[in-house]
């Protein structure tokens, strides 16, 4: 009896050793849900990604509005008639602007007034 009990038992340990540890067991299972999750979360980002892109076309196909914005933007270009300010950082590089065909750049620097230190 207790031959077949400890028979039957070894036969059960055996029968759980696929379900938990297999190719195709619990933990696999689990592992395989967390990287559909991971999937589904950056389809959803890609998908936001791709519906804004799409309104970005969408705004460059209908009007000149978000070329304008662009342009001011990335490149740094005024209207006409327009004045451009910007805050500079300290240290940083003074950058380009890009103006209309056939007009000049007035820059005016600031007045530096000589400080002495004689006695």
């Amino acid at each position: 009896m207790r031959l077949l009990f400890l028979s039957l038992l070894l036969a059960c340990l055996a029968i759980q050793y696929p379900l938990w540890k297999g190719d195709s067991g619990r933990l696999r299972v689990e592992e395989l849900k967390g990287q559909i999750q991971e999937q589904h979360e950056k389809n959803k980002a890609l998908l936001a990604r791709n519906n804004a892109m799409k309104a970005e076309v969408q705004d460059l196909d209908s009007g000149t509005q978000a070329l304008e914005d662009r342009a001011r933007i990335e490149m740094g270009m005024i209207n006409e008639g327009e004045a451009l300010v910007q805050i500079l950082v300290p240290n940083e590089a003074v950058p380009t602007v890009s103006l209309p065909i056939g007009k000049k750049a007035e820059v005016s620097k600031p007045a530096v007034t000589p400080t002495s230190t004689a006695p």
